[in-house]
């Protein structure tokens, strides 16, 4: 059974900007922290893997003095700790107010994924109450129940290494050859193609400009019918959506066929596409 496994921030939701940030923020200020990250600020904070290791690039000789916080290594971890459960306690608060609406064609190519008998997966180096507030919001409760999680603390390395992506597969019992991933952003595209499987890309409002080299297909989103239409940005394998992206393209990924091949199951997908 083929697998299909996606990140949570940035392709389930517009998580990034509308929920993470302001979670952030809002943790300094009750925190009493000297800093309040800007949209810019934080386009530079996303490159680094999870939410700990963000708030712990605070940690400058100079923040600390200036914020009167411990020097000690075991009492900076033990901090940035406190500071990130609550940060995840007002992000998921965010999540359950409906302020982040799923990314377009997500609640549809999953249930298309369920159809066609994909074992469907998130992987992320979110926390992960903070995954799986997301996907319920996103899917609804009784589909996300049939995700398997893989998220937080799972994995010592966060994207870009490839830790998070082989744990899924070893966990999922599937081979890279049989799972294709969604991402938003270089590092996971990185981390994804380290441990060998395909990756179709979803670009974010803070990833639009970085290198997706080695992406199969490189979409502006997934698309939906009678809403957004999907933009072709990179079409490595030769995928061809047409206004949004369907599951017979996550089979064209999957399958590896280069541009010009699989004109049947081309067609098929063309069918499907304006049922």
């Amino acid at each position: 059974m083929p697998a299909l496994i996606f990140d949570c921030d940035g392709v389930l939701a517009d998580t990034e900007r509308f929920g993470h940030l302001p979670a952030f923020n809002q943790t300094f200020r009750e925190f009493g922290l000297p800093v309040e990250w800007s949209d810019e600020d934080y386009a530079g904070k996303v490159l680094i893997g999870g939410g700990k290791e963000r708030m712990a690039s605070l940690l400058t000789a100079d923040f600390v003095s200036q914020a009167h916080l411990p020097t000690d290594a075991a009492a900076q971890l033990e901090l940035v700790a406190a500071w990130h459960r609550r940060k995840t306690e007002i992000y998921t608060g965010l999540v359950a107010s409906g302020a982040l609406p799923a990314r377009p064609g997500i609640p549809r190519i999953v249930n298309e994924a369920l159809a066609a008998g994909y074992t469907l997966a998130v992987a992320s180096t979110s926390a992960e109450a903070s995954v799986r507030a997301v996907l319920e919001h996103v899917v609804g409760r009784t589909v996300a129940q049939g995700f398997h999680v893989f998220a937080g603390d799972a994995v010592v390395a966060k994207k870009p290494a490839p830790d998070i992506y082989l744990l899924a597969l070893e966990q999922l019992d599937v081979t890279a050859g049989d799972a294709v991933v969604i991402e938003d952003s270089a590092n996971g595209l990185r981390a994804a193609l380290a441990a060998g499987i395909p990756t179709v890309v979803t670009v974010s409002g803070y990833t639009r400009g970085e290198d997706f080299a080695g992406a199969s297909l490189v979409v502006s989103s997934l698309g939906d019918p009678g809403g957004e239409v999907t933009s072709v940005l990179a079409d490595a394998a030769g995928v061809r959506p047409g206004a949004y992206v369907t599951i017979s393209d996550i089979d064209v990924v999957l399958a590896g066929a280069p541009s010009g091949a699989g004109e049947s199951d081309r067609a098929d997908g063309d069918e499907r596409k304006h049922l």
